[in-house]
């Protein structure tokens, strides 16, 4: 039980981390480029529709509002970053944690980006992969280079953790 505990504290010192990391590259290209983010709102109300089965839309902009909609998503975003976090120390094993390397993240972080083409951009009405998106590999580059910062986030909060409490 103990390194189970040991695994969840990490996973969730890490994804908060990887995620904020994350959140001030998504800051950056706002302010600096006048490039926005994700809107989690959309996000939050896509996941507010699956208790009533709803989980495909032709647009989640046009979908019913759900009360909550943006804390809701901000805060699966934030999960979804310590699952993805988890999923990288379940691979590489608890001791990636002690002594973090850039590859094994990088690469969780690239892989990642199968939730938002296979899952999220299809279940909101974007299409796979964003295919009905105006600009579709626009979209899909984002996305990838998002994903990407992630992997690179997740490496240096792992690297933070790993100094601080080391």
């Amino acid at each position: 039980m103990h390194e189970f505990m040991a695994l969840i504290l990490q996973a969730l010192l890490i994804g908060v981390g990887a995620t904020l990391i994350l959140d001030l590259w998504a800051l950056f290209l706002a302010r600096a480029l006048n490039i926005s983010g994700a809107n989690w709102a959309m996000v939050g109300r896509w996941i507010g529709h699956f208790p009533h089965g709803k989980f495909v839309h032709q647009s989640i902009a046009q979908a019913d509002a759900v009360p909550g909609e943006r804390a809701l998503g901000w805060l699966a975003h934030y999960l979804i970053g310590v699952v993805f976090a988890a999923l990288l120390l379940l691979i590489c094993g608890p001791e990636w944690a002690r002594q973090p390397t850039l590859a094994p993240a990088l690469i969780i972080g690239v892989l990642t980006v199968a939730a938002p083409f296979l899952l999220m951009q299809p279940g909101m009405g974007a299409g796979f992969a964003a295919s009905r998106m105006p600009k579709p590999n626009v979209a899909r580059l984002r996305s990838l280079i998002t994903h990407s910062v992630f992997g690179l986030g997740l490496y240096g909060a792992g690297m933070f953790w790993a100094w601080l409490l080391g």
